[in-house]
């Protein structure tokens, strides 16, 4: 089954985190390392300045009290952008889906929270699949019955990782930034835009390779994990490229907010130009499963009838996913 995709939203927390400021942090790094090797020069937190540089988040816990936004928050913000593009009111939504890398509670959903601050009462519960959480949610929404599915369901990926980071860990630092999306889809009101050729797989087997602790700092094996990545999303793309390019149509690539290194990588090695990459880890880090979609948000309005958008995540579990949108009229 194919979705239609009628609404995306995306928030941003205000406070940045430079390379300026952590390089003012003493932990052996500076702007011209963070470039060469990430491709990352801010990203945003929903933690305060002055909290990160006093305790460089030695106790995660301290974080839940700092934070100046929970998810419910965040996934408001987002929400409301995506149901004002969808031209919908809150009470249209009967379905909502949240899922991220950290959600706010273990108990009630993120989902829940979402709603209950939208005041939206409807079927609410989390998928979670860490930074492919977006993609699986709509993975599972893609393999349902039609008629068992509201007319219009809300998708939201709330992440506030920076609340994971050990702020005197230099390779954790310097990658994750805080965002959420929020998606309106249907599985029957057409839209301009489809949602084609959703994947999933997984490796369990590298489970160990990315953890959040559930009390503790996230920590990966980096190397092992940039050539899955890569590996991976090169894989997805290239069967996205050989299923759905046609002539006259322009396929573009928005892959996961990893690093722009790793996303660079993955062009050249699929043949992908610099004017069909689109991206925003530059300025807003790794944002998990907010990454990609939010790339699409932001540039909301750029899209048009014949364009083909190939959307490939990577994650913890270890997982990897894909899907196409489809702008267009008769698409």
């Amino acid at each position: 089954m194919s979705l239609y995709l009628h609404g995306l939203g995306h928030f941003h927390p205000e406070t940045e985190i430079t390379n300026r400021f952590l390089t003012e942090l003493d932990i052996g790094t500076n702007d011209e390392w963070i470039m060469e090797r990430v491709g990352i020069r801010s990203r945003r937190s929903v933690l305060p300045l002055d909290y990160i540089r006093e305790t460089r988040n030695r106790d995660p816990a301290g974080a839940l009290d700092a934070a100046m936004y929970t998810h419910a928050e965040t996934g408001t913000a987002a929400a409301e952008m995506a149901l004002e593009r969808a031209g919908i009111p809150r009470q249209s939504v009967g379905m909502v889906i949240a899922g991220g890398c950290r959600p706010d509670t273990l108990s009630p959903a993120d989902a829940c929270n979402i709603a209950q601050a939208l005041e939206i009462e409807a079927p609410s519960f989390d998928v979670n699949s860490a930074c492919t959480s977006f993609n699986v949610g709509l993975y599972m929404l893609s393999g349902m019955r039609p008629e068992r599915l509201p007319d219009y369901i809300l998708l939201v990926s709330p992440e506030s990782l920076t609340m994971t980071v050990d702020y005197s860990d230099r390779s954790a630092s310097v990658l994750w930034g805080d965002g959420t999306i929020a998606a309106v889809v249907s599985p029957r009101v057409p839209s301009r835009i489809r949602i084609l050729g959703n994947t999933m797989e997984s490796s369990p087997a590298g489970a160990d390779k990315v953890v959040v602790p559930q009390f503790g700092h996230f920590r990966q094996e980096g190397r092992t994990v940039q050539m899955f990545a890569i590996k991976k999303t090169v894989r997805v793309l290239r069967h996205l490229q050989k299923t759905y390019t046609e002539e006259g149509r322009r396929l573009h690539f928005v892959g996961h907010q990893a690093n722009l290194r790793m996303l660079e990588t993955v062009c050249e090695r699929a043949g992908i130009p610099p004017e069909r990459h689109h991206h925003n880890v530059v300025d807003f880090g790794n944002t998990g499963s907010a990454g990609a979609p939010s790339v699409i948000s932001m540039n909301w309005d750029r899209f048009t009838d014949g364009d083909d958008i190939a959307v490939v995540g990577v994650g913890s579990g270890l997982t990897w996913s894909g899907y196409l949108l489809r702008f267009g009229e008769d698409s």
